[in-house]
């Protein structure tokens, strides 16, 4: 297949824009804009497809898309409400300490030496490091209300580009649409990764619950904050591979809360369910973009090294586009 010089200049184009994406620090706005596209992608087209007028169309697809925009943003509300500081996230914080405290008996000596001495040592610690630290903590709370402002932008985008993409009739000249097939590529590959993702997380997490309510109590184990947990174990999920050792460690401290041999039976579990999560990756995510599950690793460890954890967030959307990308030129 030839490569025309158009396609190149578009090649180029997306790369630096994907870069600065990452380097800016825009991903959260991309991810926002590219999630509210897709929904309304999927949905408003097949009513909008029905109606002759075009006008009919254009207010489905704007009501479609508001609809959507207010879903998603209601829903960062709550997790925000749910997971916020004086949310669940707070008292299983808490919990955490005062069950790694209560456990300093039943643990070994070797794991002792890691662990704070109680839980207003590690309160302590806590103002003291705060105190260290205030200028960046201010910094780290305007970053905060920074990216939810680049995420409620990137929603309204979204919402926009996807509602000019049901109506859109003109046709476009060469680069414009060499660039609209990049950009089509690129929501292709966030589809199939986070919808995959949101799938896997869903996996895990109802093996994490049968696990949780029916598995331990079946063995008189019975542990707090479950739903925490659970909420938790979905909403971590959602990150490649952080997100697991995330909730994974959380359980596993929260079984020592009865004792360390229901934390040796947690942590079981959850590397069995790891190894199990391991293969649906390559089932899944690998089967939608034909890649192998070490091919999205390595990419995640990459893009850690060059843009921390935006990279890794960024590196399977970005890499399942890249190799989309070169499977449509006739070059893998």
């Amino acid at each position: 297949m030839t490569i025309g010089p158009i396609t190149r200049v578009a090649w180029v184009l997306t790369a630096v824009a994907l870069f600065l994406v990452l380097k800016l620090g825009l991903l959260p706005a991309l991810l926002a804009g590219l999630l509210v596209y897709e929904l309304v992608h999927l949905t408003s087209p097949m009513l909008a497809r029905r109606l002759s007028h075009q006008r009919a169309r254009i207010v489905v697809a704007v009501g479609f898309a508001i609809l959507v925009v207010g879903i998603l943003v209601l829903a960062i509300s709550l997790a925000i409400s749910y997971f916020g500081d004086t949310g669940h996230l707070s008292t299983l914080a808490t919990k955490m300490a005062e069950i790694l405290e209560n456990s300093r008996q039943s643990l070994p000596a070797w794991l002792l030496a890691y662990l704070p001495d109680s839980v207003e040592e590690v309160k302590m610690n806590v103002v003291v490091w705060l105190r260290g630290h205030a200028g960046e903590l201010q910094s780290v709370g305007k970053a905060a209300g920074l990216t939810l402002a680049h995420v409620l932008i990137g929603l309204v985008i979204g919402a926009i580009i996807a509602v000019q993409a049901t109506v859109r009739t003109n046709a476009m000249r060469p680069l414009a649409a060499a660039l609209t097939d990049r950009a089509a590529m690129l929501a292709k590959a966030f589809r199939d990764i986070v919808f995959a993702q949101v799938r896997i997380s869903l996996i895990n997490t109802v093996f994490t619950s049968i696990y949780l309510l029916a598995a331990l109590p079946l063995f008189g184990v019975d542990l707090p904050l479950i739903k925490t947990m659970i909420a938790l174990t979905f909403v971590a999920g959602l990150l490649p591979v952080i997100g697991n050792l995330i909730s994974n460690t959380v359980i596993v401290v929260v079984s020592l809360a009865h004792s360390p041999q229901a934390a040796l039976a947690s942590l079981g579990f959850l590397i069995l369910i790891h190894k199990v999560e391991y293969f649906l990756n390559a089932r899944i995510i690998g089967g939608h973009i034909s890649a192998k599950a070490w091919e999205l690793l390595l990419a995640m460890l990459v893009m850690e090294a060059a843009f921390g954890l935006a990279g890794v967030i960024a590196a399977p959307i970005f890499y399942a586009y890249i190799k989309a990308e070169l499977t449509a030129a006739e070059l893998v």
